[in-house]
């Protein structure tokens, strides 16, 4: 996958300096719904008898969203946006410390009764962060694992508290720059946990707070558990051993081994029960599952464990009686279970989450329905041949509650226009987006993905400027610098109106343009920062490279209909600056203070300066020879040049001028036709003709009727010449036109 913000930039390498990228993600739903799947759940009870409960979902379309739970309802009430990708796992430290980790290396926290602004980012791991463990009493502490084979304990109180305000990469090093409510937290003395001399000492980190390493896996950690008192941490992955953990000290103190693959989930009493940590033994086993086992519930007592994974099913299971019951079968994997009372959360890899009843406080009660049978003692093979063929009959048939989500997007293609998106959603919807304005503009329902984009083809020749992915669920665009500048279009054939008809639009600068057209009107309305930051990028921009102003725009900061983004279902901004690593947020959000230190310095160049990065092949070469045969005079013996996008019928304007009007075309012309011989240009204006302002395309007036042909196949006036080079030249040498007299017309 793409990491953003891995820009790898080394000052002494000979080699190109990789720019940060842009991203922004789009969403054409209410946000109060995910549009990935749920990773992780955590349920957060009031207090007092009457208040209101709380559950916390993390997805992978890289939110979070605390609902705010009722009898039969749950309301969106926050979505915490920060993270820049999956949301892996989230805990509750203390009384109102939400705790999440990422695939974006970074572990976040979060005020949960906040409105979802990130407290402080914690930045340690060096690959995705897989999983969390919190300790129930001991409420300042967390532990993280993740693929790198790291498992890090950490001290949140002293992790998110500054120590002084004097300390300039407190900020930089920690947090992701831009969420300013991590200024506001008070100002303390660190309290750190305590360590021996085996722990690993990292690169600073949050104004010199370092977690504590607990050191000896070699591969990845999917699974950690925390007992209450937070003294005792275990752990597992990819090498099939339970290593168990001091995490005061970060001392492995035993590993368990028995498990014949990957361990991907764990749960932890106060006794140790079904291993004997004592003896360094498995005490217990329970075959029930026919597949993969992902999530993991247990009841207060720890008398039963709820279970669910990759076989779609969710078992009961007395951990006494070994008696286990299937409860419910899903449509999809189960990835993560919280007990809510008498009831259970299920998440899956489908966006929803699913409330089934479970009868937390007295489990036996599920039982007395019938249908239960023993837990074997087999190993897995034997237990899936066993249990295979004769699945037992759920207890029950529907959840009791249900959050929906919407349908992720898991099938996209960019068409040739380069300015629509098809999309395939997880129910067979397929849709049509414009990326340069961020909506969709066509939903076909469920028909063929194939068949669609077949009848959508043009043939139409415009460079690659953006990329896409739908990682996250939903649509990312990912703009890319000088590549992302690489395509213009004429404003004729993006309809705007009040511009001239002939002046090229670069459609990555007026997307910009456009997504950061909230933050431009608040920037203008902080008084005395607009001069500063405009001599700062330009000096920094002028240092990394060759700039080009883009002299058709004129500092025209006007957003053109083509780009204007909805405010309604605003996008999601992923990008990063010179410090603070990759943030995300939506573009209503922006507050106008961001700048260098926040974005990619060639976007705020782009955007405030006017200027764009050198490109390459934008020039189109070619030679316009008669037709052979013909007896019409040859116009030009060399090679001429000119914008890619050039349509053929001012070719021919061309061809006319030269064989009947006999305007000068080798001097300069203001009106602009491309000159003849060796290297002249072919300038992108039109003859000035009128043709554009009487209403008549140039070609319905020419006389004598000029056809262009190539391959002696007759070209379209509307083609531009890089559609007939990729689609009708079809060779890398220098493209060949011919021209003709048609007669009798």
């Amino acid at each position: 996958m793409h990491r953003v913000g891995s820009a790898g930039n080394n000052a002494n390498s000979n080699r190109p300096r990789k720019e940060k990228r842009l991203t922004y993600v789009l969403n054409d739903t209410d946000d109060r719904k995910h549009c990935a799947g749920i990773n992780c759940l955590a349920v957060l009870k009031s207090s007092v008898s009457n208040g209101c409960n709380y559950l916390f979902t993390g997805s992978r379309d890289g939110t979070l969203k605390r609902w705010a739970l009722g009898e039969e309802a749950a309301t969106c009430s926050a979505t915490f946006e920060s993270h820049v990708d999956w949301v892996n796992d989230t805990v509750i430290a203390g009384d109102n410390t939400l705790v999440s980790c990422s695939s974006d290396t970074t572990l976040k926290t979060w005020n949960c009764l906040s409105d979802g602004t990130c407290t402080r980012t914690l930045r340690q791991h060096t690959d995705y962060v897989t999983c969390l463990a919190a300790a129930e009493k001991n409420t300042n502490v967390v532990a993280s694992g993740g693929l790198g084979g790291e498992v890090f304990v950490w001290d949140i109180e002293a992790a998110v508290t500054p120590v002084t305000k004097s300390s300039d990469v407190m900020e930089d090093d920690c947090s992701n720059g831009i969420n300013g409510s991590a200024n506001s937290l008070p100002v303390s003395s660190l309290r750190t946990i305590s360590s021996s001399n085996s722990i690993t000492a990292h690169s600073t980190q949050c104004h010199g707070y370092v977690p504590v390493a607990a050191k000896g896996h070699k591969e990845s950690v999917y699974a950690l558990a925390m007992n209450d008192s937070g003294n005792l941490l275990v752990s597992g992955g990819t090498e099939k051993v339970v290593r168990v953990w001091d995490p005061r000290t970060g001392l492995k103190t035993m590993k368990l081994k028995g498990h014949t693959d990957n361990i991907r989930a764990l749960l932890l009493d106060s006794t140790g029960r079904l291993w004997d940590l004592g003896q360094q033994r498995c005490l217990h086993s329970y075959a029930v599952h026919t597949d993969s086992v992902w999530a993991l519930a247990s009841t207060p007592t720890f008398s039963h464990v709820y279970s669910g994974g990759r076989d779609l099913s969710l078992y009961l299971t007395d951990l006494t009686t070994r008696e286990s019951l299937l409860l419910c079968t899903k449509e999809h994997p189960i990835l993560q279970l919280a007990l809510h009372d008498d009831s259970i959360w299920v998440a899956t890899t489908d966006s929803s989450v699913h409330r089934w009843a479970a009868e937390g406080r007295n489990p036996q009660k599920v039982f007395q329905r019938g249908g239960s049978f023993l837990a074997g003692n087999l190993s897995f093979s034997r237990a899936r041949v066993s249990l295979e063929g004769s699945i037992p009959a759920p207890v029950f048939k529907e959840p009791t509650f249900t959050i929906p989500g919407t349908p992720a997007i898991v099938q996209h293609e960019i068409l040739n226009n380069r300015r629509h998106v098809l999309t395939k959603d997880t129910a067979g919807s397929v849709k049509l987006w414009e990326v340069t304005r961020g909506v969709v503009i066509e939903d076909y329902g469920q028909v063929s993905f194939d068949e669609k984009k077949e009848q959508l083809f043009e043939m139409v020749s415009i460079p690659a400027w953006f990329t896409v992915d739908s990682r996250l669920g939903s649509l990312s665009v990912h703009l890319d610098t000088p590549q992302c500048f690489s395509a213009e279009m004429y404003s004729a054939d993006l309809n705007i109106s009040g511009k001239p008809e002939d002046d090229k639009v670069n459609l990555a600068r007026e997307t910009l343009k456009g997504l950061l057209a909230h933050w431009m009107t608040k920037r203008r309305q902080r008084p005395g920062s607009q001069a500063s930051a405009n001599g700062d990028i330009s000096a920094r921009s002028l240092a990394h490279s060759r700039i080009e102003v883009d002299g058709n725009a004129e500092n025209d900061s006007m957003v053109y209909p083509p780009f204007e983004f909805s405010t309604v279902s605003p996008p999601s901004i992923i990008t990063e600056g010179t410090q603070g690593g990759p943030w995300r947020k939506k573009i209503t959000d922006l507050d106008g203070t961001e700048d260098e230190k926040d974005f990619p310095w060639w976007v705020l160049d782009c955007v405030l300066n006017n200027r764009l990065p050198p490109r390459e092949n934008t020039k189109c070469s070619f030679y316009l020879h008669p037709c052979e045969g013909s007896a019409v005079q040859i116009l030009t013996q060399g090679k001429l040049s000119a914008p890619r996008i050039l349509r053929i019928h001012k070719v021919v304007n061309y061809v006319i001028e030269k064989m009947v009007l006999d305007k000068p075309i080798d001097s300069a012309n203001t009106d602009g036709t491309f000159a003849p011989g060796l290297g002249g240009q072919l300038q992108h204006s039109a003859v000035g003709d009128g043709s554009y302002r009487s209403g008549l395309k140039p070609w319905q007036k020419i006389r004598p009727n000029i056809e262009i042909l190539c391959n002696n196949q007759v070209l379209s006036p509307d083609m531009s010449l890089a559609t007939v080079r990729t689609y009708i030249w079809k060779k890398p040498e220098d493209l060949v036109l011919n021209y003709r007299v048609i007669q009798g017309r």
